[in-house]
């Protein structure tokens, strides 16, 4: 998202930037420490909010209801979690929170649950084989906390679900697939998954391009996962992954084929269709299929000389922190593409879908005298296109997202700390801690002009 930040700010100077304070809570951090945290989240069947503050050795957590009127707090100290980081969080069916608390070092997991009634806590540590599974992701789904790890040595994803103080352990195997990396050779599910991590897509919201060029995705679904494979260039290897019955499907989609040989090809998951993008120096091809019927709902190639006519924007190109500048032509614009990791990002609104093509390289470092330095030569390329819900072509202006003014405004104000921000309703939340009036803050923010 920070890489299209500075267009956004041009594009949309008259955009007015004030916004709704939900909610504002007198808070003082005397001193603000690395390992300090801050997190609000909802309760997803009662919609309370909670606030939970870590820092100076001690914890508060802040109970709003669902219309964001603060009902209750509690405070104590951090006895059992003081050096440890905040991975998520669970509800029970009584209301009240759990939090996971991890250790890097240790290697395990202190659950606590706070209980309101009483203002005790009760703390379980949860001991799993860290050393030969590794994290991959976190999630939260229906008030479950989700802990998403792979086995170092064998074909498998490992998938605990933490509620109602149990804990369910689900087990996908995947060793009755075939994998092949970007030049068809054979490899292991797990030297995939070493060379193109697993990149978790937040279900719901908008996913900047430096996420979605990630070569492997996971979706959240009801009950489901969808986990794509795109390091070969020619098809996207696609999972569903049934997580009631545990059964996995494969499915794959052939790349609209280009006259060239492609460089890099992506794809991106949405509401049960798969986008799929192949670029050349010459070409731009992009295909829409049913997941089910695996039929071609749309397909679009553009040559090097046409005009790229469902673009709602121009064509971009940004380098490092500079403003982004228009390239001329489709040509001009493909030849940068072609040096670059692909993708692209769907995102739905209440009318429209927001799809955004581009590409960026990724950071590389350079070694000097036994250091590794990043190399701040970035380079990101991109227009925007707004479809509607049939997958028409739409002439409509381009507005701001919710999560493009959230990153404004966070670029403007220096006082903004320990940010962090969840869907509500029909909008989003950025809750903060604001270091001038020394006060924690929840704003309001949607989709388009104010």
């Amino acid at each position: 998202m920070r890489k299209i930040i500075l267009f956004l700010a041009v594009m949309y100077q008259s955009m007015v930037l004030s916004q709704t304070i939900l909610a504002s809570y007198s808070l003082e951090l005397k001193k603000i420490r690395e390992n300090d945290q801050i997190l609000n989240f909802e309760n997803a069947v009662t919609h309370e909010v909670f606030v939970f503050v870590a820092s100076q050795g001690n914890f508060t957590i802040l109970k709003y209801n669902s219309a964001l009127f603060l009902r209750d707090q509690f405070a104590g100290a951090m006895t059992y979690y003081e050096k440890r980081s905040l991975l998520g969080y669970s509800f029970g069916e009584d209301g009240n929170p759990t939090l996971y608390w991890y250790s890097e070092e240790l290697k395990d997991i202190i659950i606590v649950k706070y209980y309101f009634e009483d203002k005790t806590v009760k703390a379980l540590k949860f001991n799993f084989p860290a050393k030969i599974q590794p994290i991959v992701t976190q999630y939260q789904k229906d008030n479950a906390f989700n802990l998403l790890t792979q086995h170092k040595t064998e074909p498998k994803l490992i998938l605990y679900v933490f509620k109602n103080g149990t804990v369910e352990e689900r087990e996908l195997d995947f060793s009755p697939f075939t994998f092949k990396d970007r030049k068809t050779q054979s490899r292991t599910f797990n030297q995939i998954l070493t060379e193109n991590p697993i990149e978790k897509m937040e279900s719901g919201e908008y996913n900047p391009l430096f996420k979605t060029v990630s070569k492997t995705k996971l979706y959240l679904l009801p009950q489901r996962l969808i986990l794509t494979l795109d390091q070969n260039v020619t098809n996207t290897q696609l999972f569903d992954i049934n997580l009631t019955s545990l059964d996995i499907k494969e499915k794959n989609f052939l790349q609209p084929p280009a006259k060239k040989w492609a460089r890099s090809s992506n794809s991106f998951y949405h509401e049960n269709k798969l986008y799929q993008i192949n670029t050349t120096e010459d070409e731009f091809l992009f295909d829409i299929k049913d997941l089910e019927s695996e039929q071609v709902l749309k397909s679009i190639v553009v040559s090097k000389n046409d005009t790229i006519r469902f673009k709602n924007s121009p064509l971009l190109i940004q380098r490092d922190i500079y403003s982004p500048k228009e390239l001329k032509n489709t040509a001009k614009f493909l030849q940068h593409l072609a040096t670059l990791d692909i993708g692209l990002s769907v995102f739905k609104n209440k009318t429209n879908l927001f799809i955004t093509f581009g590409g960026i390289n990724k950071p590389s470092y350079q070694s000097f005298d036994g250091f590794s330095y990043p190399d701040i030569q970035t380079k990101t390329v991109y227009f925007e296109s707004i479809w509607d819900k049939k997958l028409g072509y739409t002439t409509e202006q381009q507005q701001p997202l919710a999560a493009d003014k959230i990153n404004l405004f966070v670029d403007k104000h220096d006082e903004v700390s320990f940010q962090s921000i969840i869907k509500f309703k029909d909008y989003f939340i950025l809750g903060y801690y604001d270091t001038d009036t020394k006060e924690y803050k929840m704003l309001k923010f949607t989709d388009g002009y104010n």
